[in-house]
């Protein structure tokens, strides 16, 4: 696979080969994989009893300085997998019994992941757990092989996009994205066990002092999809990390008072969904980067390669 890659919104136009990165994602065309494993801390339509099938892709387009996972997110590491690799990683999780195939991250792998489930029937749901900071033609490269969109919604406004993640287009570009996501899913379907096996799930992490943005989130999710349409989650996860020297109204996690107002103007909104325990904004939540799951799968090409 080789290609110049204007994929994501920030349209690069870098070519990029099966190993060889390229764009501001810095990834090469096949997908990098730190970890593949069962997950437990999704919403608990997605992780249930017994887990997301969850798969940590390396590499992202965005830069959020905040990001807990940034140790994958803006570094070269994984393991990079062909097609069939990939395709194999997702029946073997199924095969372990998942509730769904939890894809985290995925955007800047949308070829190979596209190819990867084209024609491939694995009888549980698959789920797009993105930034939400994707071109509507992409997305529409997945259209009848995602059954689950779960994308963040971070911002309302330009400036906090541009300031913390490099991406000023931030809110148009993933308003319509979500609306995209929405128009091929439809309203949200739960089974008898109440996982969900089709539609949208829109998260938003709350910021330090950002309550007001958090609240216009929740206005749009109302004001845009009939009662009914989409999921909602509140995340107050919000975990300092190291580096943020240059961002110091973000040294603090987030307060009680504004969970509380937040969570109560959530109930208020007339969305359905979740929100998170304060107790959550741990580093204890962050899974470990470690290559969990991957040992078994065969012929990886390993882009720290012994050339």
């Amino acid at each position: 696979m080789e290609y110049l890659c204007n994929d994501c919104p920030r349209r690069c136009n870098a070519l990029r080969t099966d190993t060889q990165p390229g764009g501001f994602c810095a990834s090469p065309a096949l997908p990098r994989v730190i970890r593949a494993a069962p997950h437990f801390g999704e919403e608990p339509c997605i992780s249930g009893t017994r887990g997301a099938g969850t798969v940590f892709f390396c590499g992202c387009n965005l830069r959020c300085v905040f990001c807990q996972n940034r140790e994958i997110s803006q570094t070269s590491c994984g393991k990079t997998l062909s097609v069939p690799q990939l395709r194999d990683l997702f029946c073997r999780l199924r095969d372990q019994g998942v509730h769904n195939i939890d894809l985290v991250t995925p955007g800047h792998f949308v070829r190979a992941i596209a190819q990867a489930l084209d024609g491939l029937e694995l009888g549980i749901p698959v789920v797009w757990n993105s930034s939400a900071y994707e071109s509507v033609e992409t997305l529409r490269r997945l259209e009848g092989l995602v059954q689950v969109y779960m994308p963040d919604l971070k911002y309302w406004k330009a400036e906090p996009a541009r300031r913390y993640s490099a991406a000023a287009d931030y809110p148009q570009t993933a308003t319509a994205a979500i609306r995209e996501m929405v128009r091929q899913r439809g309203p949200y379907v739960l089974d008898e066990e109440g996982i969900l096996q089709s539609g949208v799930l829109i998260r938003h992490l709350i910021l330090p002092g950002q309550d007001l943005a958090a609240m216009d989130v929740m206005d749009f999710a109302a004001e845009s999809f009939p009662h009914g349409s989409v999921l909602f989650s509140l995340m107050s996860q919000y975990t300092p990390m190291p580096g943020l020297d240059r961002y110091p109204e973000l040294s603090s996690p987030i307060s009680p008072e504004s969970h509380a107002s937040l969570c109560s103007y959530l109930q208020k909104s007339g969305l359905e969904g979740y929100w998170q325990d304060p107790d959550s904004a741990t580093q204890e939540s962050i899974p470990d980067f470690d290559y969990t799951g991957l040992d078994r799968t065969p012929d990886f090409i390993n882009n720290t390669s012994r050339e």
